[in-house]
């Protein structure tokens, strides 16, 4: 009897067929882009409601109502019922105002000053779908919002960050425009200046990521067999460092998108960052696979600390992602990560909810989305996890830079 399995599924040319497909989805996905977000189109932000802005400010409602009515600061947008809202870049001049006139000693403009370096955060895990990319998109949003000067990078070759802040990976990005172009071995070398861009964030910078990242993958093993390379390639991890050093002090916060896997990518990472921000989804396969892969971390930092790396951490966290405390697997798990790493996971989880991934469906974060578009609890519930992981984070910075 003849084997028809075979000639129905049978794939000879893998290559030529993935080739294809990839192309097919890249051109579709192209021409859904162009539908919907024209070639000179770039990504808009919403305005911030009266009472957003007074909790990124840390100020009351009541105390920004009352300037707008005295004509001082920034002029909100009014709409006929009396509702104030402010430009992201508003929030940045309202900021300003108020720490110009500032009677106390607080501070509402916390760029840092003096001694306080800077806080380089690598986020990190390669296990897929434990939060990372969407950890980090809110991570630098959020700190942008709240005053701080925030440079994301996108070491990811999938580019969903780069995606997230309204770049399309394949199409906007062109050749020696990813970190790629300022971390590479030969004279094409480029300042990383030259491949920030500005995101629809005021305060918040991108250095966009696409599938040439990979290059750096490819180079670095033949560079580090090369006996010619001498010190260039034995010190391949502090390509990052050297590339952000001419644009440091624009900066307060980088936030590292490290792709998931242990690649030389992640390992530059390691080596350039100031704390290690690690997402765990509390689920036994993830957990196990986080296993492996905090011995393999371990071991790669030992190598790298060894040929001179820097692995000096201000701070180590783990962060729970996709938590629903409703799930009882999930919050044993939980018991067992915090008994297993105690003060090195942070207090506040990320929960799971609609309204993250739903506005993920748009390649938008939850501080791009209004509130209107929610069920106003499922927002509400979803802001305020966010606001807490990310203020805990921000803390941590603020200790790292020895303030109170």
């Amino acid at each position: 009897m003849a084997d028809t399995s075979r000639a129905t599924d049978a794939v000879d040319d893998v290559d030529s067929l993935i080739m294809e497909h990839g192309r097919d989805l890249s051109a579709k996905l192209q021409a859904h882009w162009l539908e919907h977000f024209p070639p000179v189109a770039e990504k808009s932000l919403r305005s911030f409601q009266l009472s957003e802005v007074a909790r990124f400010l840390g100020v009351k409602p009541g105390y920004l109502r009352n300037l707008s009515l005295e004509g001082k600061g920034p002029a909100p947008s009014v709409t006929p019922s009396g509702r104030r809202s402010y430009s992201a870049e508003q929030i940045l001049e309202l900021r300003q105002y108020l720490d110009d006139n500032a009677r106390a000693r607080k501070r509402y403009v916390p760029h840092r000053q003096g001694p306080e370096h800077l806080q380089i955060i690598a986020v990190a895990n390669f296990k897929g779908g434990s939060g990372k990319t969407t950890t980090a998109a809110h991570l630098a949003q959020h700190l942008a919002l709240a005053g701080h000067r925030v440079l994301a990078i996108d070491l990811d070759p999938q580019a969903s960050l780069t995606a997230l802040h309204g770049l399309q990976p394949e199409f906007d990005v062109g050749r020696n425009e990813t970190l790629y172009g300022a971390i590479r071995y030969d004279d094409e070398r480029r300042p990383l200046s030259d491949v920030i861009r500005r995101t629809n964030f005021a305060g918040l910078d991108i250095v966009p990521g696409n599938i040439e990242l990979m290059d750096f993958e490819y180079d670095t093993p033949l560079v580090l067999a090369t006996k010619e390379s001498g010190s260039m390639g034995r010190q391949f991890f502090a390509r990052l460092d050297e590339a952000l050093g001419p644009v440091a002090d624009r900066y307060d916060v980088v936030i590292l998108d490290c792709p998931p896997q242990l690649g030389y990518l992640t390992m530059i990472a390691l080596c350039s960052a100031t704390a290690l921000l690690v997402t765990v989804h509390p689920q036994m396969l993830d957990v196990m696979s986080m296993s492996q892969f905090l011995q393999m971390l371990g071991d790669v930092m030992a190598h790298l600390k060894k040929a001179g790396g820097k692995m000096q951490y201000d701070w180590v966290r783990y962060l729970i992602t996709r938590y629903e405390a409703s799930d009882q697997p999930q919050t044993e798990m939980v018991t067992f990560i915090r008994t297993r790493f105690g003060r090195h996971v942070l207090t506040n989880p990320m929960l799971k909810s609609v309204a993250i991934s739903d506005a993920g469906l748009t390649k938008q974060t939850l501080y791009e989305v209004e509130r209107k578009e929610f069920t106003p609890s499922t927002y509400d519930r979803a802001i305020e996890s966010l606001d807490a992981v990310n203020g805990e984070i921000e803390g941590l910075i603020h200790k790292a830079w020895g303030r109170g």
